[in-house]
């Protein structure tokens, strides 16, 4: 591989080195912006500890000690009974969580990750269009029909994961996959809980990207590639939309 190809560029340190907080105070921060910004309502019931743990992809424990710290800091609060669990509290405390600040520093970085989300999205789509095998068609329509009954922004984050990955594998090149599936990863360290409302819209565009591959037209899945990565921009890193876009 030689210096300054795209997939030195692809594992160089601004990728695999942006600046994070621990995995604690991470979803911490994720949590408390997805508040701040409405993304989570008032009294909105959040998914079960380990669905959270798999989304953000950390540990369980790590999950649970987050979700206490934030019940602390006044931004959840924790109910028993068969209707309880950890909802967003009927006020919350805004401006307690600084570890925020720390998350929209790298708000820069996440905007690359996107840009070259984008670029792979795209020809991984078109690649994909042509070479993709009917089994993983339909492994991608079932996975558009699980997101669809998802219950939480959290189930719906596994299954997202999945498919994406999967059309990585269409292409029928594993090295290209690897590199996809590197920015993917690296990105959804990033990503906010959002309203099942945007994730709906978002299954959409999985659906037809779905059917742009079963109809064999390598155009057709580019463009909805490159209109869902954008969508992507401002709804799932919408806390980091008017951070670092320029930096």
């Amino acid at each position: 591989m030689t210096p300054g190809s795209p997939l030195t560029a692809l594992r160089a340190p601004a990728l695999a080195g942006i600046r994070r907080l621990n995995a604690l105070d991470t979803v911490r921060a994720r949590i408390a912006m997805a508040v701040d910004l409405g993304l989570l309502q008032p009294g909105e019931r959040l998914p079960p500890t380990g669905e959270i743990a798999r989304a953000l992809d950390v540990g369980e424990m790590t999950a649970r000690r987050a979700l206490v710290a934030l019940c602390e800091e006044g931004m959840l609060e924790r109910r028993r009974g068969r209707t309880g669990g950890t909802l967003v509290a009927p006020r919350p405390a805004g401006g307690r969580v600084r570890e925020i600040a720390a998350y929209q520093a790298a708000a820069g970085d996440v905007h690359r990750l996107i840009d070259q989300r984008l670029l792979l999205e795209c020809g991984t789509a078109h690649l994909a269009a042509s070479n993709a095998a009917r089994h993983q068609i339909g492994e991608l329509e079932a996975l558009v029909a699980r997101m669809d009954q998802a219950s939480d922004w959290a189930e719906f984050h596994t299954w997202d994961e999945r498919f994406h990955m999967t059309v990585a594998a269409a292409t029928g090149l594993p090295s290209a996959a690897e590199q996809y599936g590197l920015v993917l990863r690296e990105l959804y360290r990033h990503y906010l809980p959002c309203p099942l409302s945007h994730l709906r819209e978002s299954n959409c565009e999985h659906a037809e990207l779905v059917t742009a591959l079963a109809d064999r037209d390598p155009l057709k899945a580019a463009e909805v590639a490159r209109g869902h990565v954008e969508a992507l921009r401002r709804t799932m890193f919408v806390g980091l939309a008017e951070h670092g876009r320029d930096a």
